[in-house]
């Protein structure tokens, strides 16, 4: 029987399209890994690797492990969005703001 962390891990990557290779292929986490995580109970992975999983599938670390949450809170896209964006190159950054300023103005 699958965990919390299993099913969680399960939804967002079918959520997203991917295949369990498709996300070993990104997260450098090998499938068979990914597969028991998703599909046996009491797995611990390293909070490294709970965090590679969480970038790759767009969300927190913290939402993979909480139990009190069904499905992603905006708050877990917005902190996942923003550490995305911390990641980014200076110009890229530049140019996401002004897309943002864009949108402000429509407003």
């Amino acid at each position: 029987m699958a965990s919390r962390l299993g099913d969680k891990l399960r939804a967002l990557r079918k959520e997203k399209k991917m295949t369990l290779e498709q996300l070993a292929t990104i997260t450098n986490i090998s499938k068979s890994y990914i597969w028991e995580l998703e599909n046996r109970e009491e797995r611990s992975p390293s909070a490294e690797k709970l965090t590679t999983l969480a970038d790759a599938l767009g969300i927190t670390a913290a939402y993979l492990i909480e139990q009190d949450f069904e499905a992603p809170e905006e708050q877990h896209l917005d902190e996942a969005f923003f550490r995305s964006y911390k990641k980014l190159e200076p110009d890229d950054k530049e140019q996401l703001k002004k897309i943002m300023e864009t949108f402000k103005k429509k407003t």
